[in-house]
């Protein structure tokens, strides 16, 4: 069934055209035969169109044909074991629902999203759920114009488009940093890779602890664009240790980084936890039984999933929990790589 347009709703090809200033025609020539249409008129209207978050419908001609029956979901990653299991939550939580999900990979990008978004938001899906909550402007435009439940998951925040569900970053990276100032480190550093808004928060709780201690020292961070891996971990090791040889723990922004510092050490002979502390996150199965086992924060990775498609279930069936957002919290697993005393 065609869905009505409200004064809030979703824009459409009638709002391009006034914004644009040109008529409704030129419009639907522009998008589905752009070469008939003048360069100038083309830049008009695609202007108009990112604006107004206008998302072309391509069912338009056969609304009969519309999804009701689609949760569309963006990740960022299709193989890290994080969102993997995330994945997992997502699809047990559907149980015996009609739903059924559409994935898209962003692979950390925003313009990937905002692409990723058009096309699923042209199937008329009946709920979005995204990762994160920095979306670009032309992203979160859409979201806010979708017509239909939408989830942002892995983090909270004030601000959210419609329902969120995650933790924070920041207050993870303080807890497990804290720890490392409690177990007699003082030379803490922060390894990181592929810095993401999240990373970014991460190592803001870590900066946060080491100055509020009077530890902080821009030469004990490291970090790269580089994406993630246990062979970076390894490399990044050795350079936070060439700047700043008196280095005795690291928080290592994910917990493939911890196990490749881990390998580090063990290869260099350093003694772990004595001669240095190592700290993860997320706390994947491997951190249990390393060895030494590797101290990290545990995130909530499939009960995400499975709330955020009960959350979206209940919207759609007229029952929303006045909670829009909800913070599943996070635990700092202590073992043998950080407990010095």
């Amino acid at each position: 069934m065609a869905r009505r347009r409200r004064g809030g709703g979703k824009p459409t090809i009638a709002d391009v055209a006034r914004r644009a200033g040109v008529g409704a025609i030129t419009v639907s020539r522009a998008l589905r035969e752009p070469d008939r249409v003048s360069e100038d008129l083309r830049n008009q209207i695609a202007t108009a169109i990112e604006e107004l978050g206008y998302v072309p419908d391509r069912n338009a001609r056969a609304l009969a044909s519309a999804r009701d029956d689609i949760v569309a979901v963006l990740v960022p990653s299709l193989t890290n074991n994080v969102f993997a299991e995330v994945v997992r939550g997502l699809y047990d939580g559907l149980g015996d629902s009609h739903l059924q999900l559409h994935l898209g990979n962003t692979h950390y990008s925003g313009i990937e999203e905002e692409r990723l978004l058009r096309v699923f938001l042209s199937q008329r899906p009946s709920a979005l759920v995204v990762s994160g909550i920095d979306q670009t402007p032309a992203a979160r435009a859409m979201l806010q114009k979708a017509g239909c439940p939408v989830v942002q998951i892995m983090e909270t925040g004030s601000n959210p488009v419609d329902m969120m569900i995650g933790f924070s970053h920041f207050e993870g990276g303080r807890t497990v940093t804290r720890h490392l100032v409690e177990m007699g480190y003082r030379r803490i550093g922060f390894i990181g890779a592929r810095m993401d808004p999240r990373s970014q928060r991460r190592m803001a709780g870590y900066r946060a602890v080491v100055e509020e201690a009077g530890l902080y020292d821009p030469r004990l961070v490291t970090t790269t664009p580089t994406p993630s891996s246990v062979s970076l971990g390894r490399e990044l090791l050795r350079h936070a240790l060439a700047k700043s040889p008196d280095l005795d723990a690291v928080f290592c922004n994910n917990d493939d980084l911890a196990l490749g510092a881990l390998f580090e050490c063990n290869r260099s002979a350093l003694a772990v936890p004595g001669r240095i502390g190592i700290a993860g996150f997320n706390d994947l199965d491997m951190m249990e039984v390393a060895f030494p086992s590797l101290t990290s924060v545990r995130t909530h990775r499939y009960e995400i999933g499975r709330r955020a498609v009960a959350m979206v279930r209940a919207a759609l069936s007229g029952t929303r929990q006045p909670e829009h957002v909800v913070d599943v919290g996070f635990e700092l697993k202590i073992r043998e790589s950080t407990s010095r005393k």
